[in-house]
């Protein structure tokens, strides 16, 4: 299996994150949404998005791990945030916490504005999908396809 960056020439270099990623072969894994919650189900560091991020893709690397992967197999999240201009205006602390599980690597993101969660005390969630076992190609493809 292998996974390519697809970054077309027409759109902005992205910077935290790619515009598309082809998967070739191999399983996928679908990530269920996940929030700040802790082991006994409480949301952890109310009022910090931060930390609750922290949290989250701690969550998310226990799922990807009992499937056998690892966080660089994540090839797309959706992130829902309660409040925008929030998780704008502290996206250095966020990227920090980002690189801490990916490293340089970055998946297909999209960004969503949501008026609340089923825990009312979360603040961030991130569902989305991995690809077991890809092996990722050195060369971006820098064109549509």
């Amino acid at each position: 299996m292998t996974r390519q960056i697809i970054t077309p020439p027409q759109l902005p270099k992205p910077r935290g994150f790619n515009h598309g990623i082809l998967v070739t072969g191999g399983k996928l894994l679908f990530l269920a949404g996940q929030d700040a919650s802790d082991a006994k189900g409480r949301i952890v560091a109310p009022g910090d998005v931060v930390a609750q991020l922290e949290q989250v893709l701690s969550n998310l690397r226990a799922v990807v791990r009992a499937a056998g992967g690892e966080m660089r197999d994540i090839v797309k999240l959706n992130i829902f945030v309660r409040d925008r201009d929030d998780y704008v205006a502290k996206h250095k602390p966020l990227g920090v916490v980002f690189r801490a599980y990916f490293g340089d690597y970055y998946p297909a993101l999209a960004l969503f504005e949501v008026t609340g969660f089923f825990q009312k005390d979360a603040l961030i969630e991130l569902e989305g999908m991995a690809a077991l076992g890809a092996d990722a190609e050195a060369e971006e493809a820098t064109g549509g396809l």
